[in-house]
């Protein structure tokens, strides 16, 4: 399937559909408003309670001092305020953009060198996770074989033995090739019997159970036969007891430096973040630059701001009263030299458009607003550190499960569910009409969480006057403080 690596913006930039889709997803209505005078038309946001907008364009308009006005006003009413936004966008003969993409190229590069550092490690992550699945799989025949010596020597099972016997014979005597080996031994010295009578061996403890394990053959095998079995099964039985030991320690030791290698992983992405946080500050935002307000050859430049403030109802705490401030600018942005440190730097001037919204929210929908935002600003501008995420999630299960064996988890959930509570006598006794005392808090809880969900939804109505009242006080007050016509 061809993919073009040259476009610019997400397929969805243009689509009108895309923010209400978006909208619904999260549980929200979408707001009408008359954006051209005689029609109504969708804006993209929630359905407020209240919907104050404000123009404001004159010539030597400084961004700086209405934002920060408002922005004091919220301090003095609401004691939570939150930027959910904060992009613009630059016409790509400015100076403005020249600037930006200075800057932006020495954070890319810093990106790119912790991120291919990354990508050496979690391929060696996958490296490291083969080995303790190999590692396993050994320990599995050499625990086979430990639980089997348990056993009286007649009962024991000989499935896990006969496998690491066909380990030993193939890796430490060289297989068929060696003339010293079982099978060697067989074929050049006509030792017919010898491979039958190895794997035939039980498992066995210790030399003592193998000096009388050969006794008891000594009856009907002739004793050169016996002699060379007993040297193969007392060099296999030291070598079972050694390397089941090297392979414990070398899982301890693989589980440890696995964990410190996620460690260091997780410390570069830690490291990285911030500098994708201000590459996604410095990126140009799509939408804006294929506005018809932004011209190439022209000194302009859109900014994009959006706070919401906040004040929880007391006492539960449980709803908000909101005031969503929304401020578009189309600037020309002026570069002129700072007094300190003498840089060059911009200064914008132009038009405002600032957007008013109360809401009555609960803290649910303040926090499916937040994800609504983070995961519009994903798909604009991207995220790679959820692709290195993705990286790491491909090795599936496996390799959270020997982390949290690491760090001794494994084990202690391992006994928490072999710790199954016993049956009590009203139990046993009512059976199928008895009901556990889990199901009932389980329903107890549901039905708290329902009346909570209620009572949340009972203090956002408390809260919808306030919010209101300070969506067009604000913008009552900020006209009369700027000399506009108020009433």
């Amino acid at each position: 399937m061809a993919v073009d690596i040259f476009s610019k913006e997400p397929a969805f930039a243009d689509d009108p559909t895309y923010r209400s889709n978006l909208l619904k997803e999260y549980g929200f209505g979408e707001e009408r408003a008359e954006i051209i005078t005689g029609e109504y038309q969708t804006t993209g946001f929630p359905e407020s309670l209240r919907h104050c907008r404000l123009l404001w364009e004159v010539f030597d308009l400084g961004l700086e001092e209405p934002y920060f006005w408002i922005l004091d006003y919220f301090k003095d009413a609401f004691p939570i305020i939150e930027k959910l936004e904060d992009s613009f966008a630059a016409a790509e003969n400015s100076a403005f953009f020249g600037v930006t993409q200075q800057r932006l190229g020495a954070q890319q590069d810093k990106i790119s060198q912790f991120l291919a550092q990354v990508g050496k490690m979690i391929k060696e992550l996958f490296q490291m996770v083969r080995e303790l699945r190999i590692i396993d799989e050994r320990l599995d025949y050499y625990n086979g074989v430990e639980s089997e010596l348990s056993k009286s020597i007649s009962q024991r099972g000989k499935s896990h033995e006969i496998t690491l016997k066909g380990l030993f014979v193939d890796l430490v005597q060289g297989g068929g090739k060696s003339a010293a080996s079982v099978y060697g031994m067989a074929r050049e010295l006509e030792f017919i019997t010898l491979p039958d009578l190895f794997f035939d061996a039980p498992p066995l403890k210790n030399t003592g159970e193998l000096e009388r394990h050969i006794e008891s053959l000594s009856q009907n095998f002739n004793k050169n036969v016996l002699r060379v079995l007993q040297r193969h099964l007392n060099q296999y039985l030291e070598w079972r007891t050694r390397t089941h030991k090297e392979h414990m320690q070398r899982k301890i030791f693989q589980l440890k430096y696995l964990k410190q290698h996620f460690d260091v992983i997780k410390m570069y992405l830690t490291w990285v973040k911030p500098y994708l946080r201000h590459v996604r500050a410095l990126t140009l935002k799509g939408k804006s630059m294929s506005s018809a307000e932004m011209v190439s050859a022209f000194e302009g430049s859109m900014l994009d701001v959006e706070i919401l403030a906040r004040k929880p109802l007391e006492p539960s705490k449980k709803a908000s009263s909101c005031v969503l401030a929304t401020f578009n600018y189309r600037t020309r942005a002026e570069m002129k030299v700072q007094q300190e440190g003498y840089q060059r730097g911009p200064i914008h001037i132009g038009k405002m458009v600032v957007t008013f919204r109360a809401y009555a929210w609960t803290n649910e929908q303040v926090d499916n607003y937040k994800k609504l935002k983070d995961k519009e600003m994903f798909d604009l501008f991207g995220d790679v550190s959820s692709s290195v995420q993705a990286a790491m999630e491909s090795l599936g299960q496996e390799l959270y499960h020997y982390l949290e064996e690491a760090e001794g988890k494994a084990v202690q959930e391992k006994k928490a569910a072999e710790k199954k509570p016993a049956k009590t006598f009203t139990e046993k006794f009512l059976g199928d009409f008895y009901t556990p005392r889990g199901a009932k808090e389980s329903r107890k809880t549901r039905k708290q969480e329902g009346l909570a969900a209620a009572q949340a939804m009972a203090d956002a109505e408390k809260c919808e006057g306030a919010a209101k009242f300070h969506a067009f006080n604000v913008f009552h007050l900020f006209k009369k403080a700027h000399r506009m016509v108020a009433w």
